[in-house]
């Protein structure tokens, strides 16, 4: 899998990398087991920091997503096999509404993390 990151972007360079994960693990893209690449290498290759790559692999194994092994490095978890057609179908929808409305993409997002945040209160 090809990781790239937007230096310009106002999201931090740990959360584009540790959405891409999400994102492949999701899609399907990514399957339990799957070795990701050392963050020694990872951080090399997009010229990077290595606590860049570090943090974002410490959110994905927080968030049960990867398994940090020593000596095998980071691995995606077996919650990577979970059925996430539900929550695809949804996002599909969502991108759909978005765009028929004409709504940028900083808006949308905009608008999911305010309605994730008022989940996360409850």
């Amino acid at each position: 899998m090809l990781f790239r990151i937007d230096p310009t972007a106002d999201e931090p360079l740990f959360a584009q990398l540790a959405g891409q994960v999400r994102a492949a693990v999701i899609g399907g893209d990514l399957s339990p087991g799957t070795r990701l690449p050392s963050a020694r290498e990872l951080a090399g290759s997009l010229d990077v920091n290595l606590h860049t790559v570090l943090h974002a692999y410490q959110e994905l194994r927080d968030e049960g997503l990867i398994e940090l092994r020593r000596g095998r490095g980071a691995v995606v978890a077996e919650r990577g096999d979970q059925d996430f057609g539900a929550l695809r179908e949804a996002l599909d929808a969502l991108a759909t509404a978005a765009d028929d409305l004409g709504l940028a993409t900083a808006t949308t997002l905009g608008l999911v993390r305010a309605r994730l945040a008022r989940t996360e209160t409850r």
